[in-house]
Formats: C-alpha cells, sequence, structure tokens
C-alpha cells in the first residue's frame, strides 16, 4: 500500500488589543480566541438503515436518536466504511476507503485481536490531538490488540475504556475492559462460554439471565467514562468518538430494557450456536438493546445541553454497517433496512447506513440531504469544522461535507465511492452502483450494474443496457485501488500467514494470562 503524505504543523495564536480605560491609559490585554468546537461521533455497531423511529422503525423504541434527528440533519445515502467491523472503523480513522486502507477485512483472533494500525499511521486522533484537543474512545475498537502499535492510546486516543476486540464483544458481560492499557475487573465472575449451544429451551427465563448474565454490563463503564470525559473538559475543545458495541449479537440486555419488549413480539427461544448466546425471547432482547443505546445517546445529548455545550458541539450518530443476520438477530421481522443484503455484503442494505448530524445554530434543525457520504469523509469534514483544513493529508480519499451541514460553501461531491471485501468490488457513481463478484460456478468476474434512483433494492441489472457506464466502473475497480500485502483478492497471502502465526502465539499467551 502506498503511504499517504501528510501533517502540517498549525500554531495557534492568541490576539492582543489595545483597550482604553476612562480615556486616560490604554492597556493591552489578551483576548483569548473562539474556542474551536467539540466534536461527538457516536457510532452504533451492526445498526440497520431503519432500526431507528426517524428511519421508520415501527416496532423498535429509539426517543432520543429521533430527537436527534429532529434537531439536525438526516442524511437519506450515507455509507459505511465497510460491511463489517474492522475495516470500516480503519476508514474512519484514516479517511482512505478500503481500496487504499490497511486494514480491509476482519483479519484476527480472539484475545489478540484484529490486524493492528501501524504506529505511523495518521488518525483523526492524532491530527485532533496535535491543535490542542482532548480525545476519548469508548465503546469497541477493533484496530488492534494488547501489546501491538494498533490499540488506541497509541493512535491519538488519550483515554480508552471498553474491549480492543470484536471477539471479547460477543459477550455484554465481560470478567474485564480495558482503561487504556490496563485490565479493569468487571462485576462478571468469569468467562461466559460464547460457543455454547445448548438442546433445549432453559427451564424458566431467570435461568438464562442466571447462566449468561452478570452484574456489570459493559456499557455501563463506557457510558459513564464518555460523560466523565465531556465533563472534565467541558473548558476545552474536544473529541469524543463513542463505539457503542450496540446493537452487535450476542443478544444481551439489561433486565430492566429487557422488560420494555418481553411478551410483545411472539418470540420463540433461541438456542445459540458458535460464538453467540442463547436467549429466551431474541426478538424482545434485540429491541431492549437499541433502545438501551438509545438511552445512552440521550444521556450524551443531555449532558452537553445542561453544560451549554450544543451550540459549539458537532454530534453526529450513524452505524459501521447494516443488520446482521446471526445470533439470534431477526432483520427481517424488525424490517432493518429496505435495501438488498445484509452485514457481511457490499450490496446496500450491507453498507448504507443512518446518518445524523446535529450542530446547534450551525445544522438546520429539520434538514435532510441526498448527498452521498461515507466514513472516510469524516476526517476531513472534522478538520474543516475546526477550521483546520491544512492538516487534511495529501491523498486521502475523503471529502469534507461541512457546506452540506451548515449551508455555506460549495460542496464538493465525490465522483464515486469504492468498497471492496474479499474478492467481491463496489461502486457507487452518482445514480449508479456497480457491483463485482468472482462467481462460484464459473470462477469469472462478473459486473453488475444498477440504477440506485429507479432501482434502490438493486433488483435489475443494467450492464447489457449502459456498456459505457459499466466500462467506466469496471475501469474504477481496477484503477482505484492498490495492492494489500494482507488482503490479496482470494490469492495466497505470505503476509497474513505470518501475523496470524504471531497472532497465535500472542493469543495464547494473552489466554494464560502472561503480560506482553
Amino acid at each position: 500500500m502506498k503511504r499517504r503524505t501528510f501533517m502540517k504543523n498549525v500554531a495557534l495564536t492568541t490576539a492582543a488589543v489595545a483597550v482604553g480605560c476612562n480615556d486616560v491609559t490604554a492597556e493591552k490585554a489578551t483576548v483569548k480566541p473562539a474556542r474551536k468546537p467539540n466534536i461527538i461521533f457516536i457510532l452504533a455497531d451492526d445498526l440497520g438503515y431503519a432500526e431507528l423511529g426517524c428511519y421508520g422503525q415501527k416496532k423498535i423504541k429509539t426517543p432520543n436518536i429521533d430527537r436527534l434527528c429532529k434537531a439536525g440533519m438526516k442524511f437519506s445515502d450515507a455509507y459505511s466504511g465497510h460491511a463489517v467491523c474492522a475495516p470500516s472503523r480503519c476508514t474512519l480513522m484514516t479517511g482512505l476507503h478500503t481500496g487504499h486502507s490497511y486494514v480491509r477485512g476482519n483479519l484476527g483472533t480472539a484475545y489478540a485481536g484484529q490486524l493492528d494500525l501501524p504506529l505511523d499511521t495518521v488518525t483523526v486522533a492524532k491530527l485532533l490531538k496535535q491543535v490542542g484537543y482532548a480525545t476519548a474512545c469508548c465503546g469497541k475498537w477493533g484496530l488492534g490488540g494488547p501489546g501491538t502499535d494498533g490499540v488506541p492510546w497509541k493512535q491519538g486516543f488519550d483515554e480508552f475504556f471498553g474491549y480492543l476486540d470484536q471477539w471479547r464483544a460477543h459477550t455484554y458481560y465481560s470478567p474485564y475492559l480495558y482503561h487504556n492499557e490496563k485490565q479493569v475487573p468487571q462485576k462478571n465472575g468469569k468467562e461466559l462460554i460464547l460457543h455454547e449451544k445448548i438442546k433445549s429451551p432453559l427451564k424458566t427465563e431467570k435461568s438464562y439471565f442466571d447462566r449468561y448474565g452478570g452484574n456489570e454490563y459493559c456499557t455501563t463503564g463506557m457510558i459513564r467514562t464518555a460523560l466523565n470525559f465531556i465533563n472534565t473538559n467541558k473548558e476545552d475543545p474536544f473529541f469524543l468518538y463513542y463505539a457503542t458495541p450496540i446493537p452487535h449479537v450476542s443478544i444481551q440486555a439489561p433486565q430492566k430494557d429487557y422488560k420494555e419488549y418481553k411478551g410483545k413480539f411472539n418470540d420463540k427461544p433461541y438456542l445459540g450456536t458458535k460464538g453467540y448466546l442463547p436467549h429466551p425471547q431474541p426478538r424482545a432482547g434485540y429491541a431492549a438493546m437499541v433502545s438501551h443505546m438509545d438511552r445512552n445517546v440521550g444521556k450524551i445529548m443531555d449532558l452537553v445541553a445542561e453544560l451549554g455545550l450544543d451550540d459549539n458541539t458537532l454530534i453526529i450518530f450513524t452505524s459501521d454497517n447494516g443488520p446482521t443476520f446471526n445470533g439470534g438477530s431477526d432483520s427481517t421481522f424488525f424490517e432493518s433496512t429496505p435495501f438488498r443484503g445484509l452485514k457481511c455484503s457490499l450490496w446496500e442494505g450491507g453498507i448504507r447506513v443512518p446518518f445524523i448530524a446535529t450542530w446547534k445554530g450551525k445544522i438546520k434543525a429539520g434538514s435532510s440531504s441526498d448527498l452521498p457520504v461515507a466514513l472516510w469523509d469524516m476526517m476531513p469534514t472534522f478538520l474543516d469544522a475546526i477550521g483546520e483544513t491544512a492538516l487534511i493529508p495529501e491523498g486521502i480519499d475523503g471529502l469534507s461535507i461541512l457546506p452540506t451541514l451548515t449551508g455555506k460553501g460549495t460542496q464538493e461531491i465525490h465522483d464515486h465511492l469504492y468498497w471492496e471485501s474479499g474478492t467481491t468490488k463496489a461502486v457507487r457513481m452518482g445514480e449508479w452502483k456497480g457491483y463485482s463478484v468472482v462467481e462460484k460456478k464459473t470462477q469469472q468476474r462478473r459486473l453488475y450494474l444498477f440504477n440506485l434512483a429507479t432501482d434502490p433494492k438493486e433488483s435489475k441489472d443494467v450492464a447489457e443496457a449502459n456498456p459505457k457506464v459499466a466500462a467506466k466502473i469496471a475501469k474504477i475497480m481496477i484503477e482505484g485501488r492498490t495492492d494489500s500485502p494482507y488482503f490479496t483478492m482470494g490469492k495466497p497471502s505470505p503476509a497474513k500467514a505470518e501475523w496470524m502465526k504471531k497472532a497465535r502465539a500472542r493469543a495464547k499467551r494473552l489466554k494464560n494470562g502472561e503480560k506482553l
């Protein structure tokens, strides 16, 4: 992968002005420059496009996020960075789409974590920290495990609390979470059995909570740390990345949240499977998780308003990819997306996500936009919002969407958006969507073309009727990316094999309680 060039040092200055005193004396007084805006970025995990009330959800209650939507701008054509966790988060941190980014898939293993970002990676947190921002990440990281350079405290965050990798995030009652490099014990006893499938439902509902629950739900510490961070830094500019693990399965919710939906959806017990825990009423449990997340978002909104920071705080809410299909979840029942496909696919359902932005006095309340926007646009948007465009790295794929948010200036439009996953590629170019896959029967690559303006569900391939458009997209899929040593489009990868060998050795040591 080609390294990007970047970083210009920008010094903050203060201005001094002369003021008169009773027309007799003049004194110089230092005037503090206007405070730069705070940024709060809230990333849900596997939340579907239509799983919020403001996006049409009827069964799950999300009053706080709906309130956020009413106060700001709702996007109809927003996209995640990828169809799964780690690569999507990498595009957020680096401003690079998955044709150029370092992490392009969920390469990794339990305990050791995912493929780790190199120490010299330019992240949005590092850039914001460079100009005086306090930075925190609370939730799920997924870009480097213990003992690696990819951990958040080496990637620009002053404070981290949560899960370092996605495997440990498969339980919401973990025996420990990380507060920076320290493991913080949670009141949950021993590690839960994550690879259990029971033969028949447990006798009582209480038995599920006794066996698979705990005393300290993981988001308790996450939201507490996030709120404390806001309070601590209320006088200075801050960047909070609240990466809630909800609603990623396993399905687990605090009992008080679960009771709100218990018995409402004609549920049948879920018996569990490899990596996912059983649940007595999985639909009710899933809805409870989303509503629990909504309440935590409300806590952030309320604190910002209480501190009088809402007119100087950009808040964005979105999801890392589309809704899931396993672990007892039921995206069909909840009508989680109106589009084709789910998580793990580059169809619209796997990558088109809800996206809401608010900034009191800057973003018009109740507004909407159909601008195509993706997670890799966040880095330049944040730097533009704080007046530090000189720090935007050369060669990134993102564009600032600040003109759209504020209604000021000219919005630059993407020529195209690009994704790749395994051997599959996707491109959005205006109203066109190209989807390229190696078909199993023929082992030949085929390009499908859809017009999203008339066919948002990608049901009719129009490649033959539009050969010039198809050819242009095919060219982008070849020339608009660089090769990766770890993600090789189905070809053997010695680098991947070597990394996995070291990761498994690291995981074994960590599982045995050794320090790296």
